[in-house]
């Protein structure tokens, strides 16, 4: 008897399987590629696919749906849109089919642009079928109306796919922005830009000045959340594009809360940026804190990483017997090049127990285990540091 495991890898494979679509192509001299290319353009006017739904882990509540589109001159189309919805949001669904041992659905998923219309099966909370796309005149008459144009019949599948709804549209005009371009609708979908998306930036007292400048505080993760916990955590008064500075340079919530509990302060935006750009983080400061540090100023931190003084660098002096090296030691020996691969090279040929100092002085001259093998070839052996450094000087080969 087959595991609800396996089971659900043959039904995945049999909707791969159906999946598979003859590749269209012209490869004769005596078909025109403009041609070739309306057949294509014809053919993937037929918008259907296949639709998957598992219970989604992280919300009991909801199921995920992903829809894969399939075309005639393609085959399958990579792109996916998945997100997860409350059952009663799909008409035609209903929970005791989802959780049932085996049973056959017909249910819809519908937006402004157009209806998904979709058909399979669903056993123990997973389901597969397809779907058929009808798209809605309606929609096309209202975007007419508006001044905006009729959406070519894949501009209207992505609009509906990802949900570009009229009360979007109403509500940017609330907003003041300039009227969207078809072009920009269906870049507005596929960047995640939804209702919400602009009723919570208003919400929080922000506008964007142009389409294209919301589709970057998407892009750049700038929602609701993020502006929520910043205002919690007192940065009330931040513009959207230090809220995206903040956001490319990895300033977070969790990071300025960490910082704080080190005991930095309520740090401003440029110095909590500057430090993450340094490389800077909450391990890195307890670590050095750990080694005998104590509780450094983030000057200093921000000091010492950019001369190169990371944590590996540290411990692996001391386990070479460089213990409780000052800042200004670790700094000075980072800026000579004195590494530990260096230092124990110079071991491995005698040179063992040497101070900062010497092999700082050496590694500026140039001395180095490969130049001292070379001259014991020639009888050299056994030399102190200085006679390696005037032998170095004098351009001894």
């Amino acid at each position: 008897m087959k595991t609800h495991h396996q089971r659900k890898i043959v039904g995945l494979g049999v909707l791969l399987g159906v999946g598979l679509v003859i590749w269209m192509f012209a490869l004769t001299s005596n078909v025109e590629p403009s041609r070739m290319t309306q057949a294509q353009d014809r053919a993937d006017t037929s918008f259907s696919g296949q639709w998957l739904i598992e219970f989604d882990s992280g919300m009991p509540d909801k199921i995920r749906m992903t829809l894969i589109r399939l075309t005639k001159s393609f085959g399958r189309d990579d792109r996916r849109f998945s997100l997860p919805f409350l059952p009663d949001q799909l008409p035609g669904l209903t929970r005791t089919q989802v959780i049932s041992s085996g049973s056959t659905v017909h249910f819809q998923l519908r937006r402004d642009a157009g209806t998904f219309d979709c058909e399979g099966w669903f056993k123990d909370g997973d389901g597969s079928g397809h779907f058929t796309f009808v798209a809605s005149p309606e929609f096309v008459a209202e975007l007419r109306k508006r001044g905006i144009g009729a959406p070519s019949d894949k501009e209207q599948f992505s609009m509906a796919l990802h949900d570009v709804s009229l009360a979007l549209i109403e509500e940017l005009s609330r907003q003041g922005y300039a009227q969207p371009s078809l072009d920009q609708l269906v870049r507005l979908g596929e960047h995640g830009v939804s209702l919400d998306f602009v009723q919570d930036l208003k919400h929080y007292g922000y506008r964007a000045g142009s389409i294209d400048e919301l589709i970057r505080l998407r892009d750049h993760g700038v929602n609701s959340e993020f502006i929520q916990g910043m205002k919690e955590l007192g940065y009330r008064d931040l513009s959207l594009d230090e809220l995206v500075k903040a956001k490319d340079h990895g300033v977070n919530t969790d990071f300025i809360r960490e910082m704080e509990r080190l005991e930095y302060g309520r740090l401003s935006l440029g110095d909590l940026v500057r430090v993450k750009d340094h490389g800077v983080n909450v391990d890195f400061i307890r670590e050095m804190e750990r080694l005998g540090y104590g509780r450094l100023p983030l000057e200093e931190l921000v000091r010492i990483k950019d001369h190169g003084v990371n944590l590996d660098f540290i411990k692996g002096l001391d386990r070479l017997g460089y213990k409780n090296l000052s800042l200004d030691d670790l700094v000075g020996a980072r800026d000579h090049g004195v590494n530990v691969e260096y230092i124990r090279d110079l071991e491995a040929i005698g040179y063992k127990g040497l101070s900062l100092d010497q092999l700082k002085r050496m590694k500026d001259h140039g001395v180095t285990a490969s130049f001292i093998r070379d001259i014991r070839k020639h009888g050299l052996k056994d030399l102190s540091i200085d006679e390696l450094i005037r032998l170095k000087d004098s351009g001894f080969r």
